[in-house]
C-alpha cells in the first residue's frame, strides 16, 4: 500500500514526500490549493459530531499543492546527491568501463578527485565499478587514460522524485514522468510507467 503523498508548491513544483498524516494537517489547516491523482489514496476519519451526527473524515489524495507563495524556488536549488539517484541516473552503469551492475557493485567516484578539490556534486559524481575506480586512483580521467562514456548531469526536480527509487503509485508516476524535460535521460520505462 502506498502510504506516502507528492506535496507540490502552488506552481507544482515538487517540494517532498509526506506522511498521510502531513497531508491530513494540510487538509484540516486548509492549505491545499488543489490535488491530483486518480482517486483518494486513503480516507482517514475521526471523531463524531453529535450535533451533526456525523463522523468527520478527510480524503486524501496522493498529490497535493499547497496555497501561498513559494519562499524561493526551488529550480535553482539542486536535488541532493544519494547513492541509489546517482546509480539510477547513471543507469547502474559504470562510467568507464561500460558494463551495467547492482547498485551494491556501483561507487559513487569523483571526476575531480576529493583530494584535488573535487566536490560531491551532480556534475562531480559518477557511477563506477570497484576494479574501474580503483585503476583510476586519484587521478582526473584524462591523467588515468579512462576517458567518460558519458557526461554527468543535474537532474530536474521532477527527474529527483522518480530517481529515489521509491514504490510510486502509477497515476503520480505518470503524473511526474509528464513533466520531465524532453533531454531526460530517464529510461523509457521511467516515463511510461
Amino acid at each position: 500500500m502506498h502510504t506516502h503523498v507528492l506535496q507540490l508548491d502552488i506552481q507544482g513544483t515538487p517540494q517532498a514526500w509526506i506522511s498521510l498524516e502531513d497531508a491530513a494537517l494540510d487538509y484540516a489547516t486548509d492549505s491545499v490549493a488543489w490535488e491530483g491523482g486518480d482517486g483518494p489514496l486513503a480516507l482517514l476519519r475521526g471523531g463524531w459530531n453529535v450535533a451533526a451526527r456525523r463522523r468527520s473524515q478527510i480524503e486524501i489524495y496522493p498529490i497535493i499543492a499547497l496555497r501561498g507563495a513559494p519562499r524561493f524556488s526551488l529550480y535553482a536549488v539542486p536535488p541532493l546527491v544519494s547513492k541509489t539517484k546517482l546509480c539510477r541516473r547513471d543507469r547502474f552503469t559504470c562510467a568507464y568501463c561500460g558494463q551495467r551492475f547492482l547498485e551494491r557493485d556501483l561507487q559513487c567516484e569523483h571526476i575531480v578527485p576529493e583530494s584535488r578539490g573535487g566536490r560531491a556534486t551532480w556534475m562531480n559524481l559518477v557511477a563506477a565499478c570497484g576494479p574501474c575506480n580503483l585503476a583510476k586512483a586519484d587521478r582526473t580521467p584524462e591523467q588515468a587514460g579512462m576517458p567518460l562514456l558519458y557526461l554527468p548531469y543535474v537532474p530536474s526536480r521532477f527527474e529527483a522524485f522518480l530517481l529515489e527509487g521509491r514504490s510510486i503509485r502509477a497515476d503520480v508516476h505518470e503524473w511526474l514522468a509528464a513533466r520531465l524535460p524532453k533531454n531526460s535521460r530517464l529510461p523509457q520505462a521511467a516515463r511510461l510507467q
